[in-house]
């Protein structure tokens, strides 16, 4: 076991570890012990995943979920910055007027 960080003389805080897999399966009431568990494969030393309390659970999935919604915007305003080439319709049309005609034609 490793331990990463400790708020010594504050009620309340936990800390965080380190721990492999069969750690966890040997242990699983370990889990309560912590804010955040660092989940490792001992043999290759790579992080496997992340175990977080569910004191934190729904900060982290809003996060994840902004995250995810930014990644698929990004994405989808590459493919709309070409989505009428092929077909020749915004030929000389900027980022902002090929959005509104675009919008116009769902409408």
């Amino acid at each position: 076991m490793q331990i990463r960080y400790t708020l010594p003389g504050l009620k309340g805080y936990k800390m965080t570890q380190k721990l492999g897999i069969r750690e966890i399966v040997r242990n699983f009431t370990i889990l309560d012990n912590y804010d955040y568990i660092e989940i490792v494969d001992k043999k290759s030393h790579k992080l496997k995943g992340l175990f977080i309390s569910s004191e934190f659970m729904d900060d982290v999935k809003e996060f994840i979920e902004q995250k995810i919604k930014k990644k698929k915007e990004k994405e989808l305003n590459k493919i709309m910055k070409f989505a009428g080439i092929a077909s020749g319709d915004t030929d000389n049309m900027n980022e902002k007027e090929m959005r509104e005609n675009h919008a116009k034609s769902k409408v």
